[in-house]
């Protein structure tokens, strides 16, 4: 029985010690390890609904947000454009209040072919409820300097601004999807820096958005320019924006790999990913947050063979608790 239990973890990406078998605790720190193995979610079933996926396109010079920059000229505008991969999900009703998540890196192969099928086949096993995925691509480049920079590394609430303010009203508009107001049924995701744009949605605006996936999160001093408030960056959110701050009403799912971006740098660099996620699953823990907190063995940054192992669960936890109001 024991055995069966504890492979039953493992299955689910989750491996921890434990005297007794028992259940795996809805929160907490687990430890996942190879062989990595595919979720059976990753794959199409016969007579599973499929969502259709849309895809529409977003230019530079139309927005008031990110109207473009370059990293080679700083203060000179180089225009783009956004590209947004609409999942939504079989039977959408028209004029039906729809959860949904907002999905940083929207063109990456990793969402954008990937977490359909995902989607389809956990709303048809009643693990999710049927939400729409918003995926939104960047602007372009990484890293400092670089419009993808600025759009996530900013610790600013600028970008929730902008999915609300042009992204979500024009998915809205084109494909007639009545997007829910209730924060509870309002997610966001990603990985790398786009994780930390996830994170940074719901933290200065929680009345928005309660629900984060991160993978990798950048969770380091990469902010694109500094702040006088806060000049470190996202390494700001667990050196003192949550511990200063009243718990907010936020559940978290975050990852990070044993060999990820500069594993080996001294925490005084502030430029450790795995020191850094580290530091964000203490940091909620004392403060009481809903999370929990993955460490994935001989694994890389963003990792998709732990992503791949993972994503189902993880979506599953994030959602677990919501109700339709």
């Amino acid at each position: 029985m024991r055995s069966m239990i504890l492979g039953s973890l493992l299955a689910l990406g989750l491996a921890f010690s434990f005297g007794a078998a028992r259940a795996a605790p809805d929160q907490g720190e687990f430890t996942i390890r190879p062989p990595y193995t595919p979720a059976p979610e990753l794959t199409t079933r016969p007579g599973v609904p499929m969502g259709a996926v849309r895809t529409l396109t977003m230019k530079s010079a139309d927005s008031k947000f990110y109207s473009g920059i370059s990293k080679e000229k700083p203060g000179e505008l180089v225009p783009y454009v956004r590209v947004v991969n609409v999942y939504i999900p079989a039977g959408l009703k028209a004029g039906r209040p729809m959860p949904f998540m907002v999905v940083q890196d929207g063109e990456s192969p990793r969402y954008r072919e990937v977490l359909p099928t995902i989607l389809d086949n956990l709303i048809a096993q009643k693990k999710i409820p049927p939400m729409v995925a918003v995926m939104v691509n960047h602007g372009g480049g990484d890293g400092w300097g670089s419009e993808r920079g600025l759009q996530y590394d900013s610790v600013s609430d600028r970008y929730a601004r902008f999915i609300e303010a042009e992204v979500l009203p024009r998915v809205a508009k084109q494909y007639g999807i009545t997007f829910t107001k209730d924060p509870e049924g309002r997610g966001t995701m990603g990985g790398s820096s786009g994780a930390a744009a996830a994170f940074s949605m719901a933290w200065f605006h929680p009345e928005l958005y309660r629900r984060v996936l991160s993978y990798s999160g950048t969770f380091v001093n990469q902010e694109h320019a500094r702040d006088p408030e806060n000049g470190h960056g996202a390494w700001g959110f667990h050196e003192t924006l949550i511990p200063n701050s009243p718990k907010k009403p936020i559940r978290i799912w975050l990852h990070v790999s044993e060999r990820d971006n500069r594993n080996t740098a001294d925490e005084a660099s502030m430029k450790n990913w795995v020191i850094a996620n580290r530091h964000m699953a203490a940091a909620l823990k004392a403060k009481g947050y809903d999370y929990r907190f993955v460490f994935s063995e001989a694994s890389g940054h963003v990792d998709p063979v732990v992503v791949n192992q993972t994503l189902p669960g993880a979506l599953t936890w994030l959602w677990k608790g919501y109700k339709a109001r």
